[in-house]
């Protein structure tokens, strides 16, 4: 064989076996991250953020939970989304009495005091916990919806024993969408984001499609989704892109998940496509998402989640390619185990002289985070991988590497 041939055999050989080679360790992350969101899961229904990091331990979020439980519920794990929706109901049915004080003090001009606004966190039994925390927070709420809905479309499932919680979570949004709240970040109590508007207008949207309310009930959603789109078109940007409250024009890598899986921007509208040329340019660095430029928690790193949701926008735009991008850098950070941190250090933290009080405070960056692993599947689905060894799809993903974590 001539030796130009030769050479060109194997370098296709070698090409093929990278490309295989890259299909089987993406294949072995997403059914590790499958599995491990699955048998975390407590006897309740209730994820875990993080098993073992300090200040998350035993607690599950609204917001989290959420995106997690729509991550497995879109490789096919219906039985595990289910059962946290089911949690996720008999937490607000069982707080029926104080949302309908809440709505009673709203509807009366009194709002109640933030402090007895309904918590972001439970502990796995469905109770508040019972530390300090910037528990005020709406976004969670508005998530469920969304997430419950768009579960239930997905496998032809009945909504009916999720009924009386989505209408309780309804007047409740309902009632407080107007209210200044900690963010997705649990900062900022003063302000009202525009990526918890995001989230509520996703769950009103999705209740007010799904059939489960009516009458005076629907009117009053349609007429809040309404002035909430409005909001964020007139005080939600700044002409070009989403901003990260109403008042301040940075950005956030939250905005992302406005465009998609919420949808309540199209992804290939002038103001999508603005907002992710923004983020791409502002906040990405080697691939990597930052939550917001003034970052300092744990060194203010990149959050594999917030790149898989930016990855999820430029797929609804349009760029295949670029959210292929965002799955391989998510993919990266994974740790030997296969497991995904909140954050990755990497050389490239936003303010490293913090890094250190973190830690002090509340131990190394929780690893895994259930999170990380539940967007990863869902942009992997989205993208049409299948989180299994067996097959995969056509895309040219590179193995997922250890990025250089703290």
């Amino acid at each position: 064989m001539p030796q130009y041939q030769a050479s060109y055999v194997l370098a296709t050989y070698r090409k093929m076996t990278s490309f295989m080679t890259s299909h089987s360790n993406l294949a072995v992350l997403l059914r590790h991250s499958r599995e491990l969101i699955t048998s975390l899961q407590t006897p309740s229904g209730a994820y875990p953020a993080s098993p073992d990091f300090s200040a998350y331990q035993g607690f599950c979020w609204f917001r989290d939970g959420s995106f997690i439980a729509d991550g497995v519920s879109t490789v096919g794990e219906i039985d595990s989304a289910s059962r946290f929706y089911d949690w996720c109901a008999r937490v607000i049915d069982n707080n029926k009495g104080q949302i309908e004080r809440i709505v009673a003090a709203a509807a009366a001009g009194e709002p109640v005091p933030d402090s007895q606004m309904l918590p972001t966190r439970f502990t796995f039994d469905g109770l508040p916990g019972d530390d300090e925390w910037w528990d005020f927070q709406l976004d969670g709420y508005g998530t469920w919806l969304w997430a419950v809905v768009a579960h239930a479309d997905r496998h032809g499932l009945d909504l009916g024993r999720w009924a009386d919680a989505i209408v309780l979570t309804v007047d409740y949004l309902v009632s407080s969408w107007r209210r200044p709240c900690f963010d997705w970040w649990e900062e900022h109590c003063e302000a009202v984001h525009i990526s918890t508007l995001g989230c509520i207008q996703a769950g009103l949207q999705a209740a007010e499609r799904c059939g489960v309310i009516g009458g005076a009930r629907a009117e009053a959603v349609s007429l809040a989704v309404a002035q909430i789109a409005d909001l964020i078109a007139t005080q939600g940007t700044d002409g070009a892109h989403l901003i990260k409250w109403i008042g301040n024009p940075a950005l956030d890598g939250s905005l992302s998940s406005l465009l998609a899986p919420l949808g309540v921007i199209a992804a290939d509208s002038p103001l999508g496509q603005g907002t992710i040329a923004a983020i791409s340019a502002d906040l990405v660095v080697g691939g990597g998402v930052y939550r917001f430029r003034a970052d300092t928690f744990f060194g203010g790193g990149r959050w594999p989640l917030l790149t898989c949701f930016l990855g999820l926008a430029k797929l609804a735009a349009g760029n295949r390619a670029e959210a292929l991008a965002c799955l391989e850098w998510a993919a990266s950070t994974a740790t030997e185990s296969g497991d995904l941190p909140e954050q990755v250090d990497g050389g490239e933290l936003l303010a490293p002289e913090f890094k250190q009080e973190w830690i002090d405070k509340w131990g190394d960056v929780a690893t895994p985070l259930l999170w990380s692993h539940g967007m990863l599947l869902r942009l992997a689905a989205d993208l049409g991988i299948c989180p299994t060894a067996h097959t995969c799809s056509q895309a040219s993903t590179p193995a997922p590497t250890q990025e250089a974590a703290s």
